[in-house]
């Protein structure tokens, strides 16, 4: 049996306009958990986005 481990980046934009991206891969509930806390603290646009080993998303432009 084939163990794959899915891994996720989120972006977002910040209250003051600066558009961010994780800079570490979270696991889906981790990643549910950070996007939350990014929205009560006032982000916008939080997306969590599926990544492969190594890569990260890049922040909206």
């Amino acid at each position: 049996m084939t163990i794959t481990m899915t891994t996720f980046g989120l972006t977002w934009t910040d209250p003051d306009g600066t558009h961010r991206s994780s800079a570490v891969a979270y696991d889906k509930p981790s990643a549910d958990n950070l996007k939350k806390e990014l929205e009560a603290a006032g982000a916008t646009n939080v997306l969590i986005i599926e990544t492969k080993p190594g890569q990260l998303p890049e922040p909206a432009a």
